[in-house]
């Protein structure tokens, strides 16, 4: 396989299917009931996931993303968003928010997301939630959207949800009460929102992001999950998300690269997660786009420190420090879950909580 197709796999987010059994648990009492608000309309109300009582997903719909391109088991325009609660949620209190963002190709109520989320939450006082992003949505207001209509995904998520959350469930309505990370295309989207809106955030985390689109490789990244069917179907224009990626024509990809516009972070906590991909002959594949992400991680790293901007580059490397079956790899559970695990503790200290 040519550098190319290893790199158009960058930032997919996608694990192996059933990686981890989610334990079984009784709901004891019904999900909040949802209002329509801010221009989301509520089509399916809150249901417990799968043996859980502390993470419920409902659907909204949105004319900011009117329909998107599916993955299987999607509808297009129906977006799923995953919830997940504190133990013991009160309803009187007002609880922060970490909004945490997926990766490419795959899902807002991914297995391995929920259970990540609920261990590493498991004694905090804090809401999560996980918005639908598509399989390719790549956290930005599309340029050239075509016959899709609008795919203004920054726009539903930050002008929209964000309020539609405060407005139906128990949070702490400011910025003392946010964070937001996320994994591969994730962690791209959550330093992009963090950047674009610092008046929403205290907290912002990368997990294998892909932070630098002045980089060749991520560029062909991009471009290349608008044409593979695994990201979703129909593929789309290789210029529907960011504009032409050819100078001079690339202005909208300098203009939302992460690793350039880190000044404005000045004051908010950062935290920024890689492996080195390990033994690159191990899982080739996963290596590789590990070892890449980690390249765009260092650049914003470098730029933040240039700055003098105080954030945490936790640069694991082949995993062997960082937890137990972590071997540095993209997309690998163990390194998600220590990711997980050492970013909320951050996050908790520094949030306004109960």
């Amino acid at each position: 396989m040519n550098a190319r197709a290893l790199t158009t796999a960058m930032l997919a987010g996608t694990l192996a299917s059933g990686i981890v059994a989610v334990p079984e648990a009784q709901a004891a009492i019904a999900p909040p009931h949802l209002a329509d608000a801010f221009g989301l309309t509520v089509i399916a109300q809150p249901e417990w996931a799968e043996g859980s009582d502390r993470t419920f997903t409902f659907t909204v719909a949105t004319e900011e993303v009117p329909a998107f391109t599916v993955m299987p088991g999607q509808v297009s325009g129906e977006h799923v968003v995953s919830v997940t609660l504190p133990n013991g949620y009160d309803p009187a209190q007002s609880y922060p928010v970490h909004y945490t963002l997926h990766g490419g190709g795959d899902y807002p109520n991914a297995p391995w997301l929920r259970q990540a989320i609920e261990e590493s939450t498991a004694h905090e006082p804090l809401i999560t939630v996980a918005p639908n992003g598509g399989g390719r949505g790549w956290y930005t207001d599309w340029v050239y959207p075509g016959s899709l209509g609008l795919q203004n995904w920054e726009t539903f998520h930050l002008e929209q949800l964000i309020p539609f959350i405060d407005a139906n469930l128990a949070t702490v309505d400011a910025k003392e009460g946010r964070a937001i990370s996320g994994h591969s295309m994730g962690g791209y989207g959550a330093m992009s929102y963090a950047e674009r809106r610092p008046d929403l955030f205290t907290y912002v985390g990368s997990f294998s992001g892909g932070l630098d689109l002045l980089n060749l490789e991520m560029r062909a990244a991009v471009v290349g999950s608008t044409q593979l069917a695994a990201y979703g179907y129909p593929t789309v224009a290789p210029d529907a998300i960011f504009g032409s990626p050819i100078w001079p024509l690339d202005w909208n990809w300098n203009q939302r690269s992460p690793a350039q516009h880190v000044e404005s972070l000045r004051g908010m906590g950062i935290a920024l997660y890689s492996g080195n991909g390990g033994d690159l002959a191990v899982d080739p594949v996963q290596a590789i786009v590990e070892h890449r992400a980690r390249q765009t991680t260092a650049v914003a790293s470098a730029n933040l420190t240039a700055a003098g901007i105080e954030h945490d580059f936790l640069d694991y490397g082949d995993g062997s420090d960082w937890a137990a079956g972590c071997t540095g790899k993209h997309a690998q559970f163990a390194c998600l879950q220590a990711n997980f695990d050492h970013f909320i503790p951050l996050v908790m200290s520094r949030l306004q909580h109960p």
